[in-house]
């Protein structure tokens, strides 16, 4: 389990991700593999336990939570996330609006 601040990426191409903060990604391929170097843990649209995220998540040891739709239109960048690859569920705190 890990809390950090998530962010949101919707191509890995000339993205950047800051050490510890939570990767929201519709789904990877190889060439996200850099952004787990820095990533404390993971939330992934699509995919299920044997997918490149998943499966790149737990070489790394970073926790994982995929399969989660809308993941990158309900997650906002900056806001604290609290992903428990163990149950696989999300949480996101309720916003203030």
């Amino acid at each position: 389990t890990v809390t950090a601040p998530a962010r949101v990426i919707l191509d890995p191409v000339g993205a950047r991700l800051e050490p510890g903060e939570i990767l929201v990604a519709p789904s990877t391929d190889p060439g996200w593999t850099p952004l787990f170097l820095t990533a404390g843990g993971l939330v992934m649209e699509m995919g299920g336990a044997n997918s490149h995220g998943a499966v790149v998540a737990r070489e790394y040891g970073i926790p994982a939570v995929v399969g989660v739709p809308h993941a990158t239109e309900a997650i906002a960048t900056g806001v604290d996330v609290t992903v428990d690859g163990a149950s696989g569920v999300v949480t996101v705190p309720l916003s203030d609006a």
